[in-house]
């Protein structure tokens, strides 16, 4: 018996590092790894200890004995890829580089804003320091951030990442302060005159704008205020208005990314119920962002053996595998392409359409959206348009996170909205390891140790009527 991994990598590397015989690749250090849509079990040298499994913060590693028939695809996507790069020089086990330490005897408190991913994730590499106390700052009621808000409400697996940052959030260095907006509760510098060093990992972008006529229309919103709205956003409450008009109806989500797939499923889902989502791409097929595991699970939304089958089609045709070195995955997804291609709608049942070469150039309607207008001129009706083109966000100036000594960015802040749920583990590593240099170098916001700063805090916050 051997283990697959079913769905997107989030490149938190845990199971690479449980893995006794090093059968779990790209790994930390090799090409790919973090950009990598996912990793990949070699089937011909997994032992089935199951460490892997148990390693995985998402749950995304089953036995290949248990995987659904939608899911036998991820078998082909390995087997590929180890036929493009098949590791045959390998160590006994994944190498882990010796726990960094502090020339500086401390103690030092490093303040972190934002209690997403990026945040945590960071919180975590610097509690391996037992010189550091963090504080976290977290301007919502709740922690977890874009895990907990941005991730499709139906992938139960990414979201079982929040186990993880819940053991984050309970190690004894760690104080989380809720409901404290930096910046309406506490200033920047105030917090700079109260810890060593300031870690800001705040990526909260607002949708992009599709940068046509009437887009700003009523009807008109973007993935992601739909995400939150299906996670219970408290920012998002007012979205399930516009969304009545869309049950049973049609709506069109533009773009051709993950986020797209997610907001379709979503609409059609039972959140929404909408009869019908048009996706629209763009450019040609080939061109198409969404990864290989989104496409896999996209077709298995057909399968009959489902509660709720959802028709998935194709109305271009698929894309070239590219010769004569085809990437790793490319079979398996030309052939899904070409299966969605071939597919015939059946009767009364709700439906993904994937359209490409379809550039909208006009959201049409008077008192909200109705309709959109595509580059050939022709019109499609709608009851409301969905925005999938991606974010407005510019990242802070940094050099290996570091803005100035003692002041920080990690996650969104540093790099953009890019990347997955664990890209931000690297991503912190990087940051961190450039704020102990600092610290090392005596460097920092703080003129002088503090003894109490989290009281000085909080009684900073409690002084002005803070939640």
């Amino acid at each position: 018996m051997a283990y697959v991994v079913t769905q997107s990598c989030c490149s938190d590397a845990s199971c690479v590092v449980a893995c006794p015989v090093n059968c779990i690749h790209p790994a930390p250090g090799e090409p790919g790894f973090a950009e990598a849509e996912m990793v990949f079990i070699d089937a011909e040298t997994c032992v089935g200890c199951g460490a892997c499994v148990t390693a995985c913060p998402v749950g995304a590693i089953v036995p290949d004995t248990r995987l659904r028939e939608d899911q036998r695809a991820f078998v082909d996507l390995a087997a590929e890829y180890y036929d493009v790069f098949p590791h045959r020089d390998r160590t006994p086990v994944a190498l882990v580089p010796r726990q960094r330490r502090l020339r500086r005897p401390g103690p030092f408190r490093v303040a972190v804003v934002g209690a997403g991913p990026a945040g945590l994730y960071a919180a975590d590499e610097l509690l391996k320091h037992p010189e550091i106390d963090v504080e976290v700052f977290e301007r919502l009621d709740v922690p977890h951030g874009l895990a907990r808000f941005g991730v499709a409400a139906d992938h139960v697996e990414t979201r079982r990442v929040a186990r993880l940052f819940e053991q984050i959030t309970a190690q004894p260095g760690l104080r989380l302060h809720l409901g404290v907006e930096v910046g309406r509760d506490v200033t920047p510098e105030e917090l700079e005159t109260r810890f060593d060093a300031v870690v800001h990992a705040t990526g909260a972008p607002a949708d992009r704008r599709l940068g046509v006529p009437g887009d700003s229309l009523p009807g008109v919103l973007g993935a992601t205020a739909l995400a939150e709205w299906s996670n219970a956003h408290p920012a998002r409450r007012d979205l399930a208005a516009e969304l009545v008009a869309v049950d049973g109806g049609r709506a069109v989500v533009i773009g051709a990314g993950n986020v797209a797939l997610d907001a379709a499923r979503l609409l059609v889902g039972p959140m929404v119920g909408a009869r019908e989502v048009l996706v629209l791409g763009r450019r040609g097929v080939d061109a198409a962002a969404f990864t290989t595991p989104e496409l896999v699970g996209l077709v298995g939304l057909a399968d009959p053996s489902r509660p709720d089958p959802v028709d998935v089609l194709l109305e271009s045709g698929p894309a070239p595998v590219p010769e004569p070195f085809p990437a790793p995955g490319s079979g398996v997804r030309s052939r899904l392409l070409t299966e969605l291609a071939q597919r015939r709608p059946a009767p009364g049942r709700p439906r993904i359409v994937l359209r490409f070469d379809s550039p909208v150039t006009e959201v049409t309607g008077g008192d909200r959206a109705r309709g959109v207008r595509l580059a050939d001129g022709s019109v499609v009706e709608t009851d409301l348009v969905v925005g999938a083109i991606g974010q407005d966000w510019a990242p802070v100036a940094h050099q290996r996170g570091r803005v100035r000594p003692g002041v920080y960015v990690t996650g969104w802040a540093k790099r953009g909205p890019t990347g997955f749920l664990g890209t931000n583990k690297a991503c912190a590593q990087e940051t961190v390891g450039a704020l102990l240099d600092d610290l090392d170098a005596g460097l920092g916001t703080a003129s002088s140790p503090h003894a109490h700063p989290s009281r000085r805090v909080r009684g900073l916050l409690t002084g002005r009527n803070s939640r």
